[in-house]
Order: structure tokens, then C-alpha cells, then sequence
């Protein structure tokens, strides 16, 4: 049984989308929070700036699993709530019309989608008009800006006397000290840093661009069917567009590849060619944390409650994660991703 919580601060130890939505939780509920990074605000160092920002789970189901779906269908009023602003205008799944067949594969895998004909398609996306005959539209999925669900975040948080600290506890230590405790409960949010305690944790690559092309307007954000190398591309308005990712099993931070960046970009052109003449504004690279089956954990060690895996679902799965992790430290509920570690 889990200790009841100390009128002391909880300590969040990372400051990328899951510590920032589990202080923002619970702040909401009337619990102090120190926020501890060795940087001062969201930036480039984080996976989730990178993130593509799609609160889909309809489309994710078609790889993931069940939970994902369940706990996504929360991201999108949690966001709202938090003030975020959140597009939604569903999402558009397209293919080459030599690649039909994985159309009908993920319609087969997910829920809650119509056939899209030609007619419907150049309705939603005038710019595709004539382009694409078939697609799935899922009208209900919706989408955000990371960077700027971030700082919405940042910018609460320290309106209500949280600041990120860039000054790391110096007591921290996932198996609670020598003497067995720390003086406040401790949750590690580090991401694939803390793959120092967490073995069981693994990097996957991802790597994506961002562009602007101003002869393109795209309503929603579109995911494009590929056998080898799926993408999708998200509005980021006034002509800029996220263009992404990469799923590479490594760990690798720091290089995009030019077979990756050839077959993102030669992804885009196939969906309309004045992607050809796009300004290539960046090229992200980083890391998500993972566990084997893809799924996101809270594990407790002590006096540290590490929240850790959410793989590529950084936005989509935060919110429910933030929200099961603050019942367990506030009420004593066991969550349902809880992974018991008695080390």
C-alpha cells in the first residue's frame, strides 16, 4: 500500500510534455510541485519539441494498442482545458493510388473513420483536389502546436509560482536514499535520460522536418500510406508544416540520415508536388523513450515514481498518464500502467 502523501512539494524531475502536464495536474488539484530540468524551458533538447503534435488515437489503434486508443480520446478536451488551442478538423488518411491495399489495411485496424472519395477529399482539401481518389477521414481527431502547448504550460506554471530549476535535487536517487527515504516524494519524468535507472528502457529514432511552403494549404493534418516509409504532415499555419517521422530502433540523438531525409521529402512531393520547392526551415532529430510493447509505465522504486515510455504518444497519451499518476501520489489509486519494480 502506497504511503499516504507529505504536505511537502512533490518533486517532477524533467520538464518535457510529461512533467510539464503531470505539475499542471497537479497544481489543478491543489498540490505543490517543485519542477527540476537542466534547462530552463522546452526547447530542442526535449523529444516532445519535435513532436508532430497530433492528438489522433483512431489512426494510432491501427499499430498500437487498445490503451492507446482509450487514453488518447482524452488529450483533446485535457489540452483545451489547460487553454491550449486545439484544431479540430480530423485527420485525412491518403495513398498512391498503386498503394490502395494499405488503405484498406488500415481501415480493417481502426475505428471510428468514413471512405473519403474524390468529391469528399477536394471538399476537405481543396489543394488535393483531383489528386487522390480514395482516403479514411476521421473527423473527430484533432490537433496542436507542441512548442506552444509547451510554453502554455511553462508560462502557468510559473504564474502560479512554479519555475523550472535548473538546480538538480541532490538527493536524487530512485531507491530512496542509504537510509531508505528522501525528504519529498521524487517522480522522474526524464524521458530516455533515465534509461540510467530504467534498463528495461530503449530509444527510438525519430527524425522530421520542418517546412514552408506557401503554394500549399492544408486544412488538417494528413497522414500518407507508404508500404515503407508512411508520413505525415501536419499544418502549422502560414505556409509551414511539420513533416515527419522517422521510427528507427536506436538511440541516436544527433544525425538525420540522408536516406531518411530522401524518403520524407520524396513522401511529401508524391502527395503534391510544390512540396518539391518547400523551404526546409529545420531537421529534428531525437530519441522517444520506449518500453517493449510501446506502452507508457509508472513504476515506483521508493520514494520515486518513475513515468517513463510514451513512446511516439508524447501529447496523445501525457494527459491520462498525468491524470492516473496524480490518483495514485493524491488518492491511493492503483493505475492501470502501474509496473510494480521492488529493487
Amino acid at each position: 500500500m502506497t504511503e499516504p502523501l507529505s504536505t511537502k512539494p512533490v518533486r517532477i524531475i524533467g520538464a518535457g510534455v510529461a512533467g510539464l502536464c503531470l505539475a499542471s495536474e497537479l497544481m489543478s488539484r491543489g498540490q505543490r510541485v517543485e519542477l527540476h530540468d537542466r534547462h530552463d524551458e522546452p526547447g530542442p533538447h526535449a523529444c516532445s519539441w519535435w513532436a508532430g503534435g497530433m492528438l489522433a488515437p483512431f489512426c494510432e489503434g491501427e499499430t498500437a494498442e487498445e490503451p492507446v486508443v482509450r487514453f488518447g480520446g482524452e488529450a483533446a478536451g485535457w489540452w483545451h482545458q489547460k487553454g491550449v488551442e486545439v484544431t479540430q478538423q480530423g485527420t485525412l488518411v491518403l495513398t498512391l493510388g498503386r498503394d490502395t491495399r494499405e488503405l484498406d489495411r488500415f481501415a480493417r485496424r481502426t475505428l471510428h473513420h468514413q471512405m473519403a472519395d474524390a468529391d469528399m477529399i477536394a471538399r476537405l482539401e481543396p489543394t488535393l483536389a483531383n489528386r487522390h481518389r480514395r482516403g479514411l477521414f476521421f473527423e473527430t481527431e484533432a490537433h496542436l502546436t507542441p512548442r506552444d502547448a509547451l510554453a502554455m504550460l511553462r508560462d502557468s506554471l510559473a504564474q502560479q509560482g512554479v519555475a523550472i530549476t535548473r538546480t538538480m535535487p541532490v538527493d536524487q536517487n530512485p531507491n530512496g536514499g542509504t537510509d531508505g527515504e528522501v525528504d519529498n516524494l521524487t517522480i522522474d519524468c526524464r524521458g530516455l535520460a533515465a534509461a540510467d535507472q530504467l534498463d528495461d528502457l530503449r530509444g527510438v529514432k525519430g527524425e522530421m522536418m520542418v517546412l514552408r511552403c506557401p503554394d500549399i494549404t492544408l486544412n488538417r493534418p494528413i497522414r500518407l500510406l507508404h508500404p515503407r516509409f508512411p508520413i505525415y504532415i501536419v499544418p502549422r499555419g502560414d505556409g509551414v508544416f511539420m513533416l515527419g517521422a522517422t521510427q528507427i530502433e536506436s538511440s541516436d540523438r544527433n544525425r538525420a540520415t540522408a536516406r531518411s531525409v530522401l524518403e520524407l521529402l520524396s513522401a511529401a512531393y508524391a502527395l503534391h508536388p510544390a512540396f518539391g520547392e518547400a523551404e526546409i526551415l529545420e531537421i529534428g532529430v531525437d530519441a522517444r523513450p520506449a518500453f517493449a510493447d510501446n506502452l507508457p509505465r509508472i513504476r515506483r522504486r521508493g520514494q520515486t515514481v518513475f513515468v517513463n515510455g510514451l513512446f511516439r504518444h508524447g501529447f496523445l497519451l501525457a494527459p491520462a498518464v498525468a491524470r492516473m499518476t496524480a490518483d495514485y501520489i493524491l488518492n491511493n489509486q492503483r493505475p492501470e500502467i502501474m509496473d510494480e519494480d521492488n529493487r
